[in-house]
């Protein structure tokens, strides 16, 4: 078959990559965001220009001459793996076959741009991914596969999409696009009842409260570790806070250091006690909790937050 690959960052290209790999389809196009100044190229456009395919980055999908662009290619099918930019149906319509779309989560659950952070912040024992018939609602659609991985007790962010997810939504790719060449891709609606949308986590979402129940400030370091980073406040200045352990331990005032050792700072939070790995003050770079410990002067007793 004929496909447009439509793609951004590391799974976009992961993604294209893949399939160049199998060599049973040809990529006739690649189409990815458009460069920002003073930014890095995006890994697609750059896997593109390695291996010769036509790239295009338009800044806006509804233009006519991106549609004729689109229309020229003569494709099949486009695979949206990883697409933050908005393409109307006059664009997912262009290949014979329409568009598929990729989203790291189980839909409906967890609709929007920090799909994987929010379900470990609320303490889900699992997620996944979904292919999609993408409509121009936000992550609506028909599915065409779902598959759903375990989020274990000591899973982050970090773990979940890059050992968890990415890999196993990369291979997928493929049966993805045996589906659409067997002639009779599965379609199963969403369940519009249980639809949850959540957007971008951002920093306001990640500062730590640390009053609320020890699993909770767990679940929120290791849902936004590495990013946007969770954080809380040591002397007025801004502390990140990334690997962590949730603990039986010494109480104390919500945010108390509880103990410094060897193995880095704890801290009280509600009923439980949080064991720091590493940090990263305002401008520095991340460091072990020991490391922290001693440079800043933080004991036993200290107040975060």
């Amino acid at each position: 078959m004929r496909l447009i690959v439509n793609g951004q960052q590391a799974f976009g290209k992961a993604a294209l990559e893949k399939i160049l790999e199998a060599g049973t389809d040809e990529v006739v196009a690649v189409f990815t965001a458009p460069d920002k100044e003073g930014r890095p190229a995006d890994p697609v456009k750059d896997a593109a220009l390695e291996h010769g395919i036509p790239l295009y980055q338009p800044a806006s999908y509804k233009d006519e001459a991106t549609l004729e662009q689109m229309r020229a290619l003569d494709a099949d099918l486009m695979v949206m793996a990883y697409v933050i930019i908005f393409i109307p149906e006059a664009a997912r319509d262009v290949p014979k076959m329409g568009s598929i779309c990729f989203h790291p989560s189980l839909l409906p659950l967890h609709r929007g741009p920090s799909s994987i952070n929010w379900p470990i912040i609320g303490g889900s024992t699992k997620t996944g991914y979904s292919w999609f018939y993408p409509t121009d609602g936000l992550d609506e659609g028909e599915i065409l596969l779902q598959r759903e991985v375990e989020i274990d007790p000591d899973d982050t962010l970090g773990s979940v999409y890059f050992k968890k997810i990415f890999p196993a939504a990369v291979d997928s790719v493929l049966e993805v696009v045996d589906a659409f060449r067997s002639g009779n891709p599965a379609r199963s609606q969403q369940d519009e009842s249980k639809a949850t949308y959540e957007s971008w986590c951002r920093k306001s979402d990640a500062e730590i409260d640390w009053s609320k129940p020890g699993h909770e400030v767990y679940n929120l370091i290791r849902g936004t570790n590495p990013q946007p980073g969770a954080w809380t406040t040591h002397n007025g200045e801004e502390l990140k806070i990334f690997d962590s352990a949730l603990v039986d331990g010494p109480t104390g005032a919500p945010g108390a250091v509880t103990a410094v050792n060897a193995d880095g700072f704890v801290v009280a939070a509600g009923d439980r006690a949080i064991a720091i790995g590493r940090v990263r003050a305002a401008g520095g770079q991340k460091i072990a909790s020991t490391e922290y410990a001693g440079e800043s002067g933080l004991k036993e007793g200290t107040q975060l937050g």
